[in-house]
Formats: C-alpha cells, structure tokens, sequence
C-alpha cells in the first residue's frame, strides 16, 4: 500500500520507498537521496528474512554483527536483527554504489550505528512487528521510528509517563477517540529524535515534547515553548495501512553530499577548506598530486 501523509506537506522529505525485495525500488531511494538528501525505505520482514541467505552468505553481509547475531538465543529476536542489518547494508550499498557485505556498521556509545569510513551518509533503523525501516540522510542527522497504529499507549497510561506538562493539556484537549493516535505519533517523533541525537531513551521523553496532532512537528520544552530551530524538520506518516512512521531530519548547515559513491564521496569543498585552513595556495596546489590525488583511493 502506498504511504499518505498525515501531517502537512514539506518539498524536503519524499514518501517512505517501499522496498518490497533485493530487486525492490532502489532507483527511487537513490533518486531521493539526490533529490532530498534524505530516503525512507519501508519492508516487510518475510520478505528479508535472513535464512534466505544461508550460512556463509548471511555472515558476510553481517560481518562485524556476526557474532552478535549468534549471541542471541530467541529465535523472533535474532530473525529481526539479521533483517534489519541486511535491509540498512543493501540501503547504504544503494547510496554508496558498492556491493552489500563492503558495507560495515559501527556502533556508537549509545548503541547509535553508522557506516564505518562513510560518515557523509547518516544511518537510522527501527523495527517494530513485522516493518523494518531505515532511514538514510546526507545533509545532517536522522533517526527513524515505527510503531503499530492501534498500539493501546493512552488506555495504559502511558502518557503520564512519557509526555511533558504541555503534551499532556494538549491530549487532554483532544476528543477521546483521537488521544491514542495521537500519543502514538508523539512518541514515534520522541524517538525519532532521540535516535538522531544518539540519546536513545536516556533522553527523558518528559524533558521534551512535540506539537499537537494535525500541526507542523517541533520540539518544545515541558511547558511548550520552543526548543529547536529551524535546523529539524519532523515528518509523520502512515505506511501499509498499520503502521505510524516518524522521521526526525536535521540540516547541518553545509549543504548535501549529492555524489555519495564511496569512491568519490571525499568533498571537495572540504577539501578546499582544508587546504586553506593548513594555508596552501589558493590555486590548490598541493605537493602530493593535488586534488586528484586525494580523491584518488
């Protein structure tokens, strides 16, 4: 089913791509990426379930996440894990141009993955049921949240817990019928972003909320008051008819890497900015072969 939106339109951010095979869509989320600087990609896990890749085939695409993966003893956990890791490396191979198992995932203190040597490419993943989804940027962070739609988080009240002093008036505002939608978009947007600063749930979801159902997403302080800028934007969407999809996007401010190859991905305006930084000659001189020299792997 194709994804709607449910929060207003944005230019900067395309529909999650769904991906539904190794042979799925994968000119569009390139076509994203050139186009946005950000790709949603949304699968099911039957279809990258990781026994369809044997043995030594499924190692290599794990690579360092092998032995995490025979570590884990429950049989749903590991399938998901292995899953979501393959679905990530094919993404990130899409932006990089390279083969799959070349694509190598790192893990910062927090449990954050990236792409180790890839660093203009910003990496997300969620998996909640059966939906995988991964989110790719190259103009700053991102992190990805998925959640079922009927997930019953206001009849447990779980908003008491989560949900900042101004969240909850908002609810409170809103006809009954429309709190549980709405608790779940704000808490796939906290942890969209939890994600994309690499706090995870060591970010207390009341110390930071998120505007009402039906209005542009932002951060807000507990009382309601804005809390970021203009450098985040925030995408709600609804996705094979189940599912709440949340996308938190920052802008780094220097502009997207649109040549993601990994072998031509070393900018060069960075390059520039560097060598004028060490204060080498504005031509661009350089005693080891130039510009072309660098770039050269």
């Amino acid at each position: 089913m194709t994804a709607r939106r449910t929060t207003a339109p944005s230019p900067s951010l395309g529909e999650p791509v769904r991906i539904s095979g190794r042979d799925g869509a994968w000119d569009q989320v390139r076509a994203d990426l050139e186009e946005h600087e950000v790709a949603v990609l949304h699968a099911r896990l039957a279809d990258w379930r990781p026994d369809r890749a044997g043995g030594p085939r499924l190692r290599a695409l794990l690579g360092r996440d092998w032995d995490r993966y025979l570590e884990m003893t429950h049989p749903d956990v590991r399938t998901r894990f292995a899953a979501s890791r393959v679905l990530l490396k094919f993404a990130a191979a899409v932006a990089l141009r390279v083969p799959p198992q070349a694509v190598e995932l790192g893990y910062g203190p927090t449990g954050r993955p990236y792409l180790r040597g890839y660093d203009a490419v910003d990496i997300s993943l969620s998996h909640t049921d059966d939906l995988l989804l991964i989110g790719l940027a190259t103009k700053g962070l991102i992190g990805v949240d998925a959640e079922r739609a009927d997930r019953p988080l206001y009849t447990r009240g779980l908003h008491r817990h989560v949900c900042t002093p101004h969240e909850l008036t908002v609810l409170e505002r809103l006809p009954a019928q429309r709190r549980g939608a709405a608790l779940v978009r704000m808490w796939t947007l906290k942890e969209a972003y939890s994600k994309a600063i690499g706090q995870g749930l060591r970010f207390r979801f009341t110390d930071f909320g998120f505007s009402g159902d039906g209005r542009p997403a932002r951060v807000l302080a507990p009382d309601g008051a804005p809390g970021t800028g203009v450098e985040w934007q925030f995408r709600t969407f609804s996705v094979d008819g189940g599912f709440v999809v949340s996308v938190a996007v920052s802008d780094a401010g220097f502009g997207g890497t649109r040549d993601t190859d990994a072998r031509t991905m070393l900018d060069p305006r960075v390059v520039a900015a560097v060598a004028e930084a060490l204060g080498d000659d504005a031509d661009g001189d350089d005693p080891d072969g130039g510009e072309d020299g660098l770039l050269d792997w």
